[in-house]
C-alpha cells in the first residue's frame, strides 16, 4: 500500500463527522425541551398545590361558618320555645294557650331534628332506623308531662337513606307526631319497612276520634299538613291516609322509592 492509500484510509470521514455534530445538537436539543418541559410541570404542581392548600382553607372557614350559624340558629330557636311557651301560660283564653303550645313543640321537635342530625357529623346517609328512635324518644319525653299519648315504635327496616331522604322524613315523622298528639288520645304507632313495589313506606297511626269522612289534607287550612305535604313532594313520595284499625283515629303514611 503506498502512502497515500495509508494517509486516506486513516483520514476521517467529512460527512460522517458532520452527522457525529448533528445528532449532539440535536441531543441537546431534545434535553432541553424535556429539562424546560419538567420546570413547567414543577412550575404547574406547584401552582395546584397552592390552589389546593387555599381551597382546604376556604372549605375548613365555610364549615367552621355553618357550624357557628347553625349553633346561633338553635339557639334561636329555643328562644323562641322559651317565649312561645311563656305566652301560652299567660294567654288569655284556652284556645289560644292551646295553639301557643303547638307551635312551641313544633319549633322544639325543628331543634330535636336539627340536633340529631348533627349528631351525624355529615355524613351523606343515615342509619334511619336509629334516627327514627331517636325522634320518637324525643317526642315521647316532650309530650310524657301531659301523660295523654304514648308514642309506640312497633318496627323499622335496617336502611341506610340518603340525608337528602332522611332529613325531610325527620321533619314529616315530627309533623305527622305532632297531629297525632293534637287531633288523638291513647297510643301512637309508628313503622318503617320496604313495601311490595320496592320501596319504603313510613307510618304514623294514632288512636282516638276517627279521621273525618271526605278528609283532603290539600284542603285543609292547617299548617302541619301543608308541611307535610311539602316535604313529601321534596322527595317524590305519595302521601296515603285513611282511618287506622276498627275504623279509629287516623292512619298516614308516606311512600317513596
Amino acid at each position: 500500500m503506498s502512502m497515500e492509500s495509508l494517509k486516506s484510509s486513516l483520514d476521517p470521514d467529512p460527512e460522517f463527522g458532520l452527522k457525529g455534530v448533528r445528532s449532539v445538537a440535536s441531543y441537546e436539543r431534545e434535553l432541553f425541551q424535556i429539562r424546560t418541559t419538567e420546570a413547567r410541570l414543577r412550575e404547574a404542581l406547584a401552582r395546584d398545590e397552592m390552589l389546593l392548600g387555599q381551597k382546604e382553607a376556604q372549605l375548613q372557614q365555610q364549615a367552621l361558618l355553618s357550624r357557628e350559624s347553625d349553633h346561633r340558629l338553635l339557639n334561636d330557636l329555643q328562644i323562641i320555645v322559651s317565649l312561645l311557651s311563656l305566652q301560652s301560660r299567660s294567654a288569655g283564653s284556652a284556645e289560644t294557650a292551646g295553639q301557643l303550645r303547638v307551635a312551641a313543640d313544633r319549633v322544639a321537635m325543628i331543634v330535636r331534628v336539627h340536633q340529631r342530625l348533627h349528631s351525624h357529623d355529615g355524613a351523606q346517609t343515615v342509619a334511619f332506623k336509629r334516627y327514627l328512635e331517636e325522634l320518637c324518644r324525643d317526642f315521647s319525653a316532650m309530650t310524657s308531662v301531659g301523660g295523654t299519648v304514648e308514642v309506640v315504635f312497633e318496627d323499622a327496616t335496617e336502611v341506610e337513606l340518603s340525608a337528602e331522604i332522611a332529613i325531610p322524613l325527620g321533619f314529616i315523622v315530627s309533623e305527622l307526631l305532632t297531629n297525632a298528639a293534637k287531633h288523638g288520645k291513647g297510643r301512637i304507632a309508628v313503622r318503617f319497612g320496604a313495601d311490595a313495589e320496592g320501596g319504603y313506606v313510613l307510618s304514623v297511626a294514632n288512636d282516638g276520634v276517627p279521621l273525618a269522612e271526605g278528609f283532603d289534607p290539600a284542603a285543609g287550612k292547617g299548617l302541619g299538613m301543608k308541611i307535610v305535604r311539602s316535604f313529601v313532594d321534596r322527595i317524590g313520595g305519595e302521601l296515603r291516609f285513611g282511618r287506622g284499625e276498627g275504623s279509629q283515629g287516623a292512619h298516614f303514611s308516606v311512600a317513596f322509592s
